[in-house]
This record gives structure tokens, C-alpha cells and sequence, in this order.
């Protein structure tokens, strides 16, 4: 193995050595050099996708819309003070009491809700809607590359291993591409020797990579910007298997709550995470969606439990966080006959930030007429959800929304954060 391809190639090793203690030989090194960790202050973005297509007029519903009652007789609700009403978030729009954990951080301006949000391709296939999604290309399939792996590209070069990191069991779609990037769904999982694919079956692995260590010792104490020496370095101190949430946090025992949980932790530690992403199945509300209750509430509640307990659980790091959600399209407003929804276009998004304009809910929601409704029957998209991507992209990270970030794109980034 080249030296090089070790410097670039051990960096997830380097990780899992961390969650069990670090080889005496990396310790030491670490050690040695007491270099700053340049990445420790940079910005985080943390995406959810909400897979299966959550409801967003029963996230958010339009208050005033005469049509509602008579579309959705067993959907829609009042606003009001009570625990199964909505919670008015503007005297336009309320929150599904479901959401409401998150209404303290609407009035306190942190944030934001973007409506009418979806795709300019009209497809009500799952599978392709989420890949056009996650490509950040409409209506192209084949795109090698995800949009969240393009803007990894244009972050600056000297990120850690964690830089871009997916808790999930695959690299989802997003950060398919040519910059590195990182999925696993428990950080437990991550073994010693992964990442080291010649090595890990030659049974001497630990021997193996002490040998190349010692080739490269020298090249790591002299090049100060060496991704694997300031990731070891960081995680020596670490100690990740000792984390514990703030007082107060208790993190939902659900998918997205064990990832959002892992996140924090991550962020705690001071590993260079710059991009994270995490999901929150279950959307896809055909049958027993509910108003007050039933599956929508479901969802709902766990999505809405999971961040305000990871915000919370970062504390003075909020500064440095943005987390948006996405799903690949909205539901139908008429209620089928099994008191949900079919596969509709426009939903909502949920934009959260303490640099972010908070307590407003932006986009379009037409009067909910039949006229006014795409193909008679769904939400209209209003507003493109690259427009939202590349609004988080270049107020968050800096990132400029070119054509390099969204191919064939020539709209505006939504302006979403404080001027």
C-alpha cells in the first residue's frame, strides 16, 4: 500500500480505534504534536429526510381555508389551547399538535417553515422522487452524484474522515459521489481494520498497521493539516463511550432519536463533522393517517421529540448547526376512503438555526380550491426545493449555489438567514 493511499485510507480505522482507545503508537503520536484542530468551529448541517412523503398541509395547515372541512372532513382540526389543536404559528398557519415541541422554537425565532416545497418533475414515485431529490436533478435519473456530496466538495479540503456522515446502513443518495464520505448506522459497528480492506484478512491486522505507521510516522508529525493525525488526536480525547445527553434531554427510542443522538455526540466530541444526515421512515400515510390521532400523529411527534431534544442537547454548539428536513413529495388534499392520503406534490420543509430569519413560515399555499389545485387534487409546488438546498447551502456553508451544486439549475436561493 502507498503511503498516501494509508494517509487517506486508514481514517475510518483511525475512528473505530477511537471508540474502543487508541493504539499506545497513535496515542503517543497525538501526543506528540498538540496541533489546534482547525475544523472544530466550522458549520454543521444536518439534513433528515422524512421518507414516504409526509402530509404537509396536516404538518402545517392553512387556518382560514374554507375547503379544508369539506376535503378533509377527518383530517383537518381547529387551532386553539387545547392538546389536540393546532397551535397557531401566524394567524395563517397551524402547527399539527403533534408538531407543538417545536412551536417554542418558532416563537423564539429559531425556526422557520418553507410550504408548498416539492419537485418541478411530477412524478408520484417514491423510489424517483427521493432519487431526483437526493441528486439535486428533476426529473434526470443517472446522475452519479448526490447534491449533499457536491457541496462536501466545496467545503475546504482539510475536513477530518467524518466531514460528511450518514447514520444509516448505506450511503444514501446524497453523498453518493467522488468525496468521501461515511455511513453507519451505530457507531459501535465501526471495527478496527475497516477501511483496510488488504489487511483485514490477513490476521495481522494491529501488526500490519503499526508497521505502516512507522513508514509514515515522520511524513504525519511533519505535514500539520494530516487528516488521520488530527483525527486521532481529536478522539484520544474524546472519550466517546462515555457521552451522556445534557440533563434534561431524553432522546425518543426510535431510528431518528438514536441517529440524532449519535450526531450530538459526534458534534460533542469535536470530530469534524461538517454534513450529517439522518431518516425518519414511516410517512407513506395511505390508511389511518388521522387528525388528532392515528399515524400521521405518530410520525409527527417522534420527528418533532427527536430535534427539540437534540437542540436542546447541544447547548452552546446551536451556533454552529443548521438542520433541515426534506421529504420527496406532499399527499393528496381530498381524504381518501381509508382516512388518509395518496401521493400528492407540495409539502413543507423544516428549516432550524440560531443564524436562520426563525418564526416565519415562507412559500406559497394557494387558496385550496379545486381550481387552484394541481391536477384537481394535490398542493401546487411553489417553490423549488433547490431553491431551499442552495439557500441553506450558501447561508449556512458558504457554499455558492452554482450550477457545480444543482446541474441545469438557474433559479435563486431562498433567502432564509439573517442580513
Amino acid at each position: 500500500m502507498q503511503r498516501r493511499a494509508f494517509l487517506k485510507d486508514s481514517s475510518l480505522a483511525l475512528f473505530a480505534a477511537g471508540l474502543g482507545g487508541l493504539p499506545n503508537f497513535l496515542r503517543a503520536a497525538a501526543q506528540h504534536t498538540g496541533l489546534p484542530s482547525p475544523w472544530t468551529q466550522r458549520k454543521i448541517l444536518i439534513c433528515i429526510f422524512q421518507r414516504g412523503a409526509m402530509d404537509g398541509i396536516a404538518a402545517v395547515q392553512p387556518l382560514n381555508d374554507p375547503n379544508l372541512a369539506r376535503l378533509r372532513p377527518g383530517l383537518t382540526l381547529e387551532a386553539g389551547t387545547e392538546s389536540g389543536q393546532l397551535f397557531d404559528l401566524n394567524g395563517s398557519f397551524g402547527l399539527h399538535p403533534a408538531l407543538r415541541p417545536l412551536a417554542r422554537l418558532f416563537r423564539e425565532e429559531q425556526l422557520s417553515i418553507v410550504h408548498g416545497v416539492g419537485s418541478p418533475h411530477s412524478t408520484r414515485s417514491h423510489f424517483d422522487a427521493q432519487d431526483y431529490m437526493e441528486t439535486g436533478t428533476p426529473g434526470r435519473k443517472g446522475t452519479p452524484s448526490g447534491w449533499l456530496n457536491r457541496a462536501v466538495g466545496q467545503l475546504p479540503q482539510d475536513g477530518t474522515p467524518f466531514r460528511a456522515l450518514s447514520l444509516t446502513p448505506a450511503l444514501p443518495r446524497s453523498l453518493y459521489g467522488p468525496n468521501y464520505a461515511l455511513a453507519v448506522e451505530h457507531l459501535e459497528d465501526l471495527q478496527i481494520g475497516a477501511g483496510l480492506p488488504a489487511l483485514s484478512n490477513s490476521g495481522q491486522t494491529a501488526g500490519g498497521f503499526e508497521a505502516l505507521y512507522r513508514q509514515t510516522s515522520e511524513e504525519l508529525l511533519r505535514e500539520s493539516g494530516s487528516v488521520s493525525l488530527d483525527a486521532a488526536q481529536i478522539l484520544q480525547a474524546a472519550n466517546l463511550g462515555q457521552y451522556q445527553a445534557s440533563r434534561g434531554v431524553r432522546y425518543p427510542n426510535s431510528k431518528l432519536g438514536n441517529s440524532l443522538q449519535q450526531i450530538a455526540q459526534l458534534i460533542k466530541a469535536g470530530v469534524g463533522l461538517e454534513v450529517a444526515f439522518a431518516e425518519s421512515p414511516g410517512w407513506d400515510t395511505h390508511a389511518r393517517q388521522g387528525g388528532q390521532f392515528g399515524g400521521f400523529n405518530r410520525q409527527a411527534n417522534d420527528l418533532a421529540r427527536c430535534i427539540t431534544n437534540f437542540w436542546k442537547d447541544l447547548g452552546p454548539l446551536q451556533d454552529q448547526v443548521v438542520v433541515m428536513t426534506m421529504t420527496e413529495f406532499g399527499r393528496t388534499i381530498h381524504q381518501n376512503g381509508s382516512n388518509g392520503t395518496d401521493h400528492g406534490r407540495g409539502s413543507c420543509l423544516f428549516i432550524l438555526g440560531n443564524e436562520i430569519a426563525g418564526g416565519q413560515v415562507l412559500g406559497q399555499v394557494p387558496t385550496l380550491s379545486e381550481n387552484n389545485l394541481e391536477d384537481g387534487r394535490d398542493l401546487p409546488v411553489t417553490t423549488d426545493f433547490r431553491s431551499v438546498f442552495a439557500g441553506v447551502a450558501e447561508g449556512h456553508l458558504g457554499i455558492s449555489a452554482s450550477n457545480e451544486l444543482f446541474p441545469s439549475w438557474n433559479g435563486s436561493p431562498l433567502s432564509i438567514f439573517q442580513r
